[in-house]
């Protein structure tokens, strides 16, 4: 095949995101091809602001943070046997994971 593969992992919880990469890297190394990562994009972080009370007291506020990290990854050389590793491979709830070809 001859081609590029690029994963792209994204999940609420770093140490899920790093340990499904780490699967990756094993199940497609296993296989023969070439992995070039994984490859930490900048975490994205969402803040809400809400208020404490609702009538008496409007200057206290409650601030909560949601981050998004993710992982980049690129396979090289992959075979017909390294995408069926990839297919067959389980990952945990939690992590979003989109393909390229």
């Amino acid at each position: 095949m001859s081609q590029r593969i690029r994963i792209k992992l994204k999940s609420y919880d770093h140490n899920l995101v790093d340990k499904s990469a780490e699967k990756i890297v094993k199940a497609v190394k296993s296989t023969g091809a070439v992995v070039s990562g994984p490859i930490p994009l900048p975490t994205h972080k969402k803040v809400f602001t809400v208020n404490r009370s609702t009538f008496v007291n409007k200057k206290s506020r409650e601030q909560f943070e949601l981050s998004t990290f993710k992982r980049l990854m690129d396979v090289y050389n992959s075979t017909s046997k390294t995408i069926d590793s990839l297919m067959k491979l389980e990952l945990p709830s939690g992590v979003e994971v989109e393909i390229k070809v």
